[in-house]
Parts: C-alpha cells; sequence; structure tokens
C-alpha cells in the first residue's frame, strides 16, 4: 500500500499493527511516531501471547501489540520509520484501511498527521 495507490485515496484513515518485545519501552517507541507526526494515536496491549515459527522452530513469547492510526498517505514515512527503530530483525507491520467510523474522529486522525 503506496499514497499513489489509485484504489486507496491518500486520506484513508488507516490502521497500523505491529509487535513488540516484552522488554522494550513500548511508550517510548510510540512517542517516537507521535513526535513524527506520522501517527494521530498508538493503542498499546501488553501481554499478548504471540506463537510462530522462526528460523524453522516453533515460538512462543509474550508481545505488546500496538495499533497506530494514521493515513494511507503517512504509510510509506511510517515503514521508514519502524524499519530503523523496530527491534525486531523482520518488524510486523500489517496496514488495514477502515471501512467506516465515527466522522469526527476521522477527521481528527487526518488533522493530526496533515
Amino acid at each position: 500500500m503506496t499514497s499513489s495507490d489509485p484504489l486507496l485515496p491518500p486520506d484513508t484513515v488507516v490502521v497500523a499493527i505491529t509487535a513488540l518485545p516484552p522488554d522494550l519501552d513500548a511508550r517510548a517507541f510510540a512517542r517516537t511516531f507521535l513526535d513524527a507526526r506520522l501517527v494521530a494515536c498508538v493503542s498499546l496491549l501488553p501481554g499478548a501471547t504471540s506463537l510462530y515459527r522462526w528460523q524453522g522452530q516453533l515460538e512462543e513469547g509474550t508481545e505488546t501489540i500496538a495499533l497506530l492510526k494514521t493515513t494511507a498517505a503517512r504509510v510509506p514515512l511510517l515503514r521508514e520509520h519502524m524499519l530503523s527503530h523496530h527491534p525486531y530483525d523482520v518488524p510486523e507491520l500489517l496496514v488495514m484501511p477502515t471501512a467506516d467510523g465515527l466522522p469526527a474522529y476521522l477527521q481528527w486522525v487526518r488533522e493530526e498527521v496533515a
């Protein structure tokens, strides 16, 4: 997904998801995105259990899930920031457009990252 995607207008509000290790200061990590105005809000959900395959082994660990709210136009910069600030070798970054929402909230997200 890029801001030049003709199927997704740049002002579309999106939710990006990433998983963070439990020993990372998730609040400080989130603030780097807020300070750069790449996101309007980050919701941190600590205590998630993640099961996954890594380097041929089945792994299980506790992580903090971060939900980052932004617009499609900010995704390319968000991606760059994620790659340079995330501690994992292969960070999770999933971006999903919103289908609907309260108009005032969606407008607030747009204004915060403009």
